[in-house]
């Protein structure tokens, strides 16, 4: 078992938002295309007059592929200019899901260190595109929009502890995860967020917890074989999460502590997940934290938040 008491970091609204919001929150819709069988040249026309350094390339809305300036720049340099977009694009393109967390495409950008990314639906349609400016402006947009709802909603139910007589009052909520259920990611974590929004809790301390929970859900989906559940213990002087699963469990508690030491299987890196630091920031988040682990039996993940004026 192990017990930290570290003092949690500070953070901000911004990283609570790349946690919450979906790429299709941020991403561009409007996309400019261009079929496989137009030619070159009506490429390096579309991208001069548009001022854009490359193009998906649909087949109806499939995306197949994805031609860029320095392509035609090649096939100009071999005067290879007469044949189809198909014949020069590149074919197999990373791309995001408009349905993933903003916090994957941040993952990716920073990966990759590409200009931009593809954004697709599940079932393969284009969705749009996204850029690093695409996320900084909707994280402004969004930052604004919370704050407008937040004067507008005052709705509270910051005394519910004191309305109910009781020696000891806490509230209990619980969330099934699934294994591998990477399109339903976040959405328990988010539900956690609203309810301790509208119990009154602080932001600064909602934002810890919606971090954690996050990373806590996110590790269900990625190591466990069956699923698990996380359960958020609401009391008037803390917060309790636990996160159960059913995994092949962790060999080495302290290694998995270290920042960047995943066990992900490389397909799920390829994703944008299991980069390694979701213990960890679980940790920076809060103010104690526990971790048991069996090898074939599972993890179980206990973390603790004061609701002290103090710490906020």
């Amino acid at each position: 078992m192990i017990q930290v008491a570290d003092a949690a970091l500070e953070f901000t609204k911004i990283q609570e938002l790349v946690y919450e919001l979906k790429i299709a929150d941020v991403m561009t819709t409007e996309v400019i295309t261009i079929a496989p069988d137009a030619s070159l040249r009506e490429a390096k026309e579309i991208m001069r007059t548009r001022r854009i350094s490359g193009l998906p390339v649909v087949r109806g809305r499939e995306l197949v592929g994805v031609i860029s300036i320095e392509d035609i720049i090649k096939a100009l340099e071999s005067g290879e200019m007469d044949v189809s977009v198909g014949a020069k694009m590149t074919p197999n393109v990373t791309t995001l899901f408009a349905d993933e967390s903003v916090v994957q495409a941040v993952n990716m950008f920073s990966r990759y260190n590409f200009g931009r990314f593809p954004v697709v639906e599940r079932t393969g349609g284009l969705a749009g595109i996204i850029t690093a400016g695409d996320i900084t402006r909707g994280l402004l947009k969004a930052i604004e929009l919370d704050y407008r709802q937040e004067e507008i909603s005052k709705y509270r139910a910051s005394h519910i502890f004191e309305d109910i007589p009781s020696d000891h009052t806490s509230l209990v909520l619980r969330y099934e995860i699934k294994a591998r259920d990477f399109a339903r990611g976040g959405e328990a974590s988010s539900r956690i967020k609203k309810a301790l929004t509208r119990l009154g809790v602080t932001p600064k301390l909602v934002r810890r917890v919606a971090i954690a929970t996050y990373e806590a859900e996110i590790n269900i989906i990625i190591h466990s074989t069956v699923g698990g559940y996380m359960v958020v213990d609401i009391w008037p002087e803390r917060i309790r999460l636990r996160a159960i699963d059913t995994g092949p469990g962790i060999p080495d508690v302290e290694q998995a502590l270290q920042p960047g030491f995943s066990t992900a299987p490389a397909w799920i890196r390829e994703l944008g997940f299991g980069a390694g630091m979701g213990l960890v920031n679980i940790k920076h988040c809060a103010d104690e934290m526990r971790l048991q682990s069996e090898m074939d039996r599972g993890t179980n993940l206990e973390a603790v938040f004061h609701l002290l004026p103090a710490r906020e």
